[in-house]
């Protein structure tokens, strides 16, 4: 089982804390439409993952069975000093994924929310596995085995849930000097020129101290992109900068579309108007914060308690499923994503989409033969028919709120 998977109730449980944290010191650290993109940016990945991480996987088993130079046996101590370098692995990865164009469209998702928060760590990229599992290789050359691998890797992945977060504000000085912390995390997520492409560590931040990239937080921080997304589509998140990268690449003459994919990030030849260089956030900038109207917020609040509900289902039930099925509730799961993002940005399409999305559901989960548990059929059939019902409720509710007569 994947330890990410045992660990989102936990991750949930943080974010309730850290809401109750808001509601009673009066601060503003979480938007919601901000928030549910993050979580559904998380889902998104989690879902498709299914698919996606077998490349890491499949590529790391092959090298360590046929390409190992050692075999190093399984100690406490080949723990720790596996933990030590796969976080060194990742400091490179993520340190490229910010320094190479073609490579920062696999991270910058993470880093596209302007608020800093629990929700943040959720929000993750589709495509980032496609990058970072060629960083991971020289451990199966090395002779780790396969199983410390996908075990040290997701302690480590989980070890940076905690840091994002302001209300922890700084820990004991030895602490902040040997491990990553949320002060550190912090300058990482910064837009403002001074704190860009700095403490890409993970779990700990000497790799930053070593290699000349930590930044002590000491300023007031602006969260997100030097160019922001302004969208909650979670599918549009995931490849609006590669759509730019492509409109630079195509313009570009010669050995130049090779420099626009591989320099840094941001670079343009001069006659495309030379590097974009990040800049301090104009005064009075507003962050994006498109939102539907009041009953569709309700709607998507319950959808999305539903989604959460039904992807874990689908999370821990996955060894009974056919790959058919896999596939067909991804993309369910994926519709109902979509849908959250276009009904929050107010799209014309959107409640068609859904109620035609809540049928399509309905119908699956009447006519599928599926090898999981029946009692997963009967939720989604049940699921379906209760937010059909409630979809017809507040779409009436709000119709009723247009109308000058109704509401008397």
């Amino acid at each position: 089982m994947d330890l990410i998977v045992l660990a989102i109730p936990a991750f949930f449980i943080l974010i309730a804390l850290e809401l109750i944290f808001q509601f009673r010191k009066g601060v503003k650290l979480y938007r919601f439409n901000d928030a549910i993109t993050n979580i559904s940016c998380g889902i998104t990945q989690q879902v498709t993952g299914l698919f996606t991480k077998s490349l890491l996987l499949v590529t790391y088993y092959w090298v360590y069975e046929n390409a190992r130079i050692w075999t190093v046996k399984d100690t406490w101590y080949s723990y720790v000093i596996l933990l030590l370098l796969v976080d060194l692995c990742y400091y490179f990865f993520h340190r490229y994924s910010h320094e190479i164009a073609l490579f920062w469209g696999s991270h910058a998702v993470h880093h596209q929310s302007e608020d800093y928060n629990f929700s943040v760590a959720l929000r993750q990229s589709t495509l980032q596995t496609f990058v970072s599992a060629w960083f991971y290789l020289p451990l199966a050359l090395i002779g780790f085995s396969f199983t410390s691998f996908i075990t040290i890797a997701a302690i480590q992945t989980l070890y940076q849930f905690w840091i994002h977060t302001e209300v922890i504000k700084k820990l004991p000085r030895w602490f902040e000097y040997i491990f990553n912390t949320p002060s550190h995390h912090r300058v990482h997520h910064a837009s403002d020129p001074k704190y860009i492409d700095k403490n890409h560590g993970g779990t700990f931040i000497i790799w930053d101290r070593i290699f000349g990239t930590f930044a002590e937080e000491k300023d007031p921080i602006n969260y997100g992109v030097t160019k922001p997304v302004q969208s909650w589509n979670t599918l549009w998140v995931n490849l609006e900068y590669y759509k730019w990268l492509w409109g630079v690449f195509i313009q570009s003459r010669g050995m130049d579309k090779w420099r626009v994919l591989f320099n840094k990030t941001g670079w343009r030849p001069d006659y495309l108007g030379g590097a974009l260089l990040p800049q301090d956030r104009p005064e009075g900038y507003k962050k994006y914060d498109v939102s539907g109207s009041r009953w569709v917020n309700y709607y998507i609040f319950i959808l999305f308690i539903g989604l959460l509900s039904s992807v874990s289902i689908f999370l821990f039930s996955t060894e009974g499923m056919s790959s058919l099925e896999m596939i067909i509730y991804t993309g369910l799961v994926l519709w109902i994503v979509l849908n959250i993002g276009a009904l929050m940005e107010s799209r014309y399409w959107a409640k068609w989409s859904e109620i035609l999305r809540i049928v399509i559901s309905l119908i699956v989960f009447l006519i599928i033969n599926t090898n999981a548990a029946v009692w997963i059929k009967t939720f989604g059939i049940v699921m379906s028919v209760f937010f059909f019902m409630i979809y017809l409720t507040f779409n009436f509710l709000e119709e009723k709120a247009k109308s000058p007569i109704l509401a008397k």
